[in-house]
């Protein structure tokens, strides 16, 4: 992909990605059942994680990023503990091909977010007295494309 005279780059410059700010927008941890559930289990607790990224745009190169992860531990029919995390960040963006604009912005940006939010959830668990949830990496190219193929069917399933 080139701009005609050869670069590959709008205006012959190399794309930027500056992190303006990063916060926690939303966060609430519980642990309705302690202290039982505080004590040793006989199984694995069950543990799901849903993650989600969304998209605002400030101005003509800032977006505000957020991060939203939703987790919870269950033991048999005892809710162990629940978490709601949204973790954003301002992002400027400059020189990026508007066709390679959304992509970039629902996968490199989440990505630079994720360690952070990792750490948050895993200390929060830990300080609801379990052992600390580190998350795995996420896939956020493999995310994207199931976000973009889901929104491909709804779109066909919708009349015209």
């Amino acid at each position: 992909m080139t701009n005609g005279n050869g670069s590959p780059f709008e205006n012959g410059a190399p794309p930027q990605l500056n992190v303006l700010a990063q916060y926690i927008k939303d966060f609430s941890f519980e642990n309705p059942n302690s202290p039982n559930s505080l004590q040793t289990q006989d199984q694995q607790p069950s543990i799901s994680i849903q993650i989600n990224v969304a998209a605002n745009t400030l101005d003509e190169n800032d977006y505000e990023i957020a991060l939203a992860i939703e987790g919870k531990a269950e033991s048999g029919e005892t809710l162990l503990f629940s978490f709601e995390l949204i973790y954003a960040g301002v992002f400027r963006i400059q020189n990026v091909p508007q066709d390679s604009l959304h992509p970039f912005v629902m996968i490199e940006c989440p990505r630079l977010l994720f360690p952070f939010a990792r750490e948050i959830i895993a200390n929060a668990v830990r300080n609801g007295g379990f052992p600390p949830l580190l998350l795995d990496p996420v896939d956020f190219v493999g995310l994207y494309r199931q976000n973009m193929a889901r929104q491909a069917e709804q779109q066909q399933g919708k009349p015209s």
